[in-house]
């Protein structure tokens, strides 16, 4: 993984941390992780419309493009106050972590 690149905050009330791109929704986020330009990504849950999505989402989204196409995923974090949806979250973390060492194509950017 590159040092340079985007650190993305999905957020829909948060104030965006200095250094940060601030999306709003998670095809937004989606869309930079599919151009590969992110390094690092702080996730909150609870986006305002949850038919527009959730930062869950944007974990299935890595999880899947890690297992079917060796995606190297970005450094992630999960800042929800949601506790359930967190704890479901990291899980999602701690999974793509244990399959992108498992995935040699995911080393590889």
């Amino acid at each position: 993984m590159t040092t340079t690149g985007l650190r993305v905050f999905l957020d829909d009330e948060r104030s965006t941390p200095d250094g940060w791109t601030r999306v709003y929704w998670p095809d937004e986020a989606i869309a930079l992780l599919e151009q590969g330009l992110v390094v690092e990504i702080s996730l909150d849950h609870d986006l305002g419309d949850d038919s527009r999505g959730t930062g869950y989402d944007v974990v299935l989204w890595i999880e899947s493009a890690v297992a079917e196409r060796g995606f190297c995923p970005p450094k992630m974090h999960v800042h929800s106050a949601n506790t359930a949806a967190r704890r479901r979250m990291e899980a999602g973390i701690a999974s793509i972590e244990r399959l992108a060492t498992r995935t040699p194509q995911a080393h590889s950017r």
